[in-house]
C-alpha cells in the first residue's frame, strides 16, 4: 500500500498537482469515474463555446494550471479573465475519438486530441493538439485542475 501511495504521489508531483510554495492544492475525495470525467470534460467544452462563466467558475479548481498549445500559462483568474474580456474566444472545441480516461481514486486523466477553434489576439485559428487534462473529485464536485497541450504539426 505505502508503495501505490508513494507511486500516486510521484505521478501528481510529476503532473503539477502536489503544491509547492503558495500553489497548494485543494483536497479531492471520492472516487472519480471514467464516466463523470468525460460528461465533465464535455460540460467545460459547452462552457467555454458558450462564455458561460458561472460554469466555468464552479468547474474549475482554484488550483487549476493551464498550459496552453503556444506553452503559455495560466491560472483559473488569468485564463477566465482571458475569455471574460473577449481576448480569447473559444469558437468551437472539437475532441476526437481516441480520449482516454484513467482514474486514480479521486484523480481522473484524460488524454487524447481534438480540434480548437479560436479566437486569441484577434486572429481566428484552428488548433490540432494532442492534450491532458487532470480532473480532481471535492466535496462540491468534479473539477479541472490541469491541462498541458502541444500542437499537432500538419501532416506532409
Amino acid at each position: 500500500m505505502a508503495h501505490r501511495s508513494l507511486r500516486l504521489f510521484a505521478l501528481c508531483a510529476m503532473l503539477g498537482l502536489v503544491g509547492i510554495g503558495t500553489a497548494a492544492a485543494e483536497e479531492c475525495s471520492g472516487t472519480v469515474t471514467a464516466d463523470e470525467a468525460m460528461k465533465a470534460e464535455l460540460a467545460r467544452y459547452a462552457a467555454q463555446t458558450t462564455n458561460d462563466f458561472a460554469a466555468m467558475e464552479k468547474l474549475f479548481g482554484n488550483d487549476l494550471t493551464y498550459n496552453h498549445s503556444s506553452a503559455a500559462s495560466d491560472d483559473k483568474a488569468k485564463y477566465i479573465d482571458a475569455m471574460r474580456s473577449g481576448r480569447t474566444k473559444y469558437r468551437k472545441m472539437t475532441p476526437n475519438s481516441d480520449l482516454t480516461t484513467r482514474t486514480y481514486g479521486c484523480l481522473a486523466i484524460i488524454t487524447g486530441t481534438a480540434v480548437y477553434e479560436v479566437t486569441a489576439g484577434g486572429q481566428d485559428r484552428t488548433v490540432p493538439l494532442r492534450f491532458t487534462a487532470i480532473w480532481a473529485k471535492r466535496p462540491g464536485g468534479l473539477q479541472f485542475v490541469s491541462w498541458q497541450s502541444t500542437g499537432i504539426p500538419p501532416r506532409q
